[in-house]
């Protein structure tokens, strides 16, 4: 007798494209209610972009002192004690060939015999030998003779070579141990940005500061708006780049960094930021990178240091707490506070909108009402000069009524 058995069958739901995905309910999935924020610069400053399907890899051996240098340390380690290793047994091989070839191995221990190389009797004597010529180490046990012009060419050789191995990667060492970005690290941003009110005018802020003595010379700020954006022509940019303005114009950019300084970006109509308001602000897709640049006291290289903000981390409605105090002969910068905000009375408008209710609270009463008139006195002349024989016969209208007022 045959039964029915329920078998366990997995139903996959359809995969739904993007935009279906994003038109879910809320209650469908909670995954759909938190969107994942997809940052283009990292609080930390690195840029979260991945090159992938390079086929012109030929240019970083063009450029292989650069290449070595933003390798990872682990890899340049490797590399740095594979060069060394393999020079030292190249020349330790070809030692070890010239005494074969000209049979000092058959002779050793022969007192009547002049070797290329004194006491090399195999190929690790040799290795050893190559380590102390191209080192420059000379314990003197193992010394070349005069009678072996080949081995005196191969002791130029060796030499100049291993000179430029060391310069090389050296050079490439020490480059990678004083990197600018090294300093970077001393460099912070506030973990969030605000928005308030600053001189009557809306302005978007955020805090920068070095916690070293040494300072960075010829620092100078920049912001970048990260955008989607789509053009008249309906090209879609993904990750549009504009200019957010930190008193370029003023030379506020220019930053004496010895304490911590809030930059401030002023909401005008030339800012990206015009027409959001804090209603707003949440379902904006964009990010704020900024880039903080300047030369390292200490060794006068170039530094730059990165981080960004995204919407969630944009505060509306707060400032940041002061962190510098007066103290008895000095100045004290209380970090504990770098990061902290306060929250103040701040409109929730636009600055479009703002600058709007501004512009109609200072209109005066008899201007307006005087320029309505105008207006309206404006309309009455271009209708009598539209319909000219309407107004003969109203005027011939009057007439008559004036005269039966005389009878």
């Amino acid at each position: 007798m045959e039964q029915d058995v329920e078998s366990p069958v997995t139903i996959h739901p359809p995969k739904l494209p993007k935009q279906a995905r994003e038109d879910l309910p809320k209650h469908a999935s909670k995954e759909c209610t938190k969107r994942k924020i997809q940052r283009y610069v990292r609080k930390d400053g690195k840029c979260n972009v991945h090159h992938g399907n390079v086929r012109e890899t030929y240019r970083y051996l063009t450029d292989i002192f650069t290449t070595l240098v933003d390798l990872k340390w682990r890899f340049n380690l490797l590399i740095f004690v594979m060069v060394y290793t393999v020079t030292w047994l190249f020349f330790g091989f070809i030692w070890w060939l010239i005494a074969y070839i000209r049979g000092d191995m058959e002779h050793i221990g022969d007192m009547q015999w002049t070797p290329c190389v004194s006491n090399l009797n195999g190929f690790v004597s040799a290795f050893l030998f190559s380590i102390e010529t191209e080192t420059t180490i000379g314990y003197g046990y193992r010394v070349i003779t005069d009678k072996c012009p080949e081995g005196i060419i191969l002791l130029l050789v060796q030499s100049v070579l291993g000179s430029i191995v060391n310069a090389f990667m050296v050079g490439c060492m020490f480059v990678k141990i004083s990197q600018p970005k090294k300093r970077a690290e001393t460099l912070v941003f506030s973990t969030n940005a605000v928005i308030s009110m600053r001189d009557g005018k809306l302005c978007l802020m955020f805090r920068v500061g070095d916690l070293r003595n040494s300072h960075i010379v010829e620092a100078s700020i920049r912001a970048k708006l990260i955008k989607s954006k789509q053009t008249k022509e309906g090209e879609f940019i993904p990750l549009n780049q504009t200019d957010i303005n930190v008193g370029y114009y003023t030379g506020d950019d220019r930053l004496f960094l010895v304490s911590p300084l809030i930059i401030s970006h002023e909401i005008n109509q030339q800012s990206p930021f015009w027409e959001i308001s804090k209603a707003q602000l949440p379902k904006e897709e964009l990010e704020i990178v900024v880039i903080l640049e300047g030369m390292v006291e200490a060794t006068g290289m170039t530094c730059q240091a990165r981080s960004s903000y995204v919407t969630s981390e944009i505060l509306w409605g707060y400032r940041f707490t002061p962190v510098l105090t007066l103290e008895d002969g000095f100045y004290e910068v209380d970090y504990n506070n770098f990061h902290e905000t306060y929250e103040t009375n701040t409109p929730s408008y636009s600055a479009k909108e703002l600058a709007e209710m501004a512009s109609r609270a200072e209109l005066p009463l008899t201007w307006s009402v005087s320029s309505q008139l105008d207006q309206h006195a404006e309309t009455d002349t271009e209708e009598e000069a539209k319909n000219p024989e309407e107004q003969t016969e109203r005027n011939g209208d009057v007439a008559n009524l004036e005269n039966e007022s005389k009878v």
